[in-house]
């Protein structure tokens, strides 16, 4: 037995005895792995019931130039998709982390306008994602004229997810040292400087978190792009265009009823999206946390 095994019996073994000593840390012991197992049985199960309900619907008329009776291609959907993600995220991002940086960096200790920030995010992050859209409706497509667009549908995700960008962003930026700030400031660097120099790409990794949570919810989203952007399937040619994103595309084939094998396919292709960018994100993140 060599060294490293007897150090694992020998914390196996006083593992075991604290837990005789004390039945109720056994319980919540097995109650903790319970729930894990749980957990990562849900989500394999889902993905298993996807890929195996999809993969067989993934035909080359699904993926289509254009969108017809025929084919039911999901190729205008998923342009409009990454449309929407990369308008969306292009309004909120900025704005988001600009607000957390506010919130820990520049707002003094005790203000009372950081905690109305902060409950009016948390507000916000729990607004039924049907309100967003009837907001949407009245004031982008109705008020501003806007009509059912591809801008309407971006805005409205953009304040759909600004409360989860901005809660990620601060959470990201507190975890920061303050012995970080202070070693900046000690070498004569100002606090904006500081922000961008040092607590931002110390926080890099949190923030992306945050965003990748944000395209997760753009890209599963429904409820409001139907009354924002529409459901035309075809590609936009401008952001005043009426479009369909793939998860209202999915549904439309769905609700109809007659199409739920290229809904199924629609699906895969959703879970795919998901799974890449998580993927790249996760990878990025790694890189830019080695530079720093």
């Amino acid at each position: 037995m060599t060294k490293i095994e007897t150090i694992n019996k020998v914390t196996v073994q006083q593992k075991w005895q604290q837990y005789k000593k004390s039945p109720y840390s056994l319980l919540l012991f097995l109650l903790v792995c319970i729930s894990a197992a749980i957990t990562m049985f849900a989500l394999l199960f889902l993905i298993v019931y996807i890929l195996i309900k999809g993969i067989p619907n993934l035909t080359p008329s699904l993926f289509a130039w254009k969108y017809n009776t025929t084919n039911q291609s999901l190729t205008p959907a998923l342009i409009n998709t990454l449309f929407m993600i990369v308008l969306a995220l292009f309004i909120a991002v900025p704005i988001g982390i600009g607000a957390a940086i506010y919130l820990v960096e520049y707002a003094k200790r005790g203000n009372k306008l950081i905690s109305v920030v902060r409950v009016t995010a948390e507000t916000l992050s729990g607004i039924p994602s049907i309100v967003y859209g009837l907001f949407g409706s009245l004031f982008f497509v109705k008020a501003l004229g806007w009509g059912l667009s591809l801008i309407s549908g971006a805005c409205t995700l953009a304040i759909m997810i600004l409360p989860l960008i901005m809660r990620t962003t601060e959470e990201a930026l507190l975890a920061v040292p303050d012995s970080y700030r202070e070693g900046s400031f000690a070498l004569g660097a100002g606090l904006l400087r500081t922000v961008v120099k040092v607590v931002l790409p110390s926080a890099i990794p949190g923030i992306l978190s945050g965003i990748i949570l944000s395209i997760g919810r753009i890209v599963g989203e429904s409820a409001a792009l139907i009354f924002t952007a529409g459901t035309v399937a075809k590609a936009a040619g401008s952001l005043m265009d009426s479009t369909i994103t793939l998860s209202v595309h999915m549904y439309i084939l769905s609700n109809e009823g007659l199409y739920l094998p290229q809904s199924y396919g629609t699906a895969v292709v959703l879970l795919i999206i998901v799974i890449g960018i998580n993927a790249l994100s996760n990878k990025l993140a790694k890189k830019l946390g080695k530079v720093k």
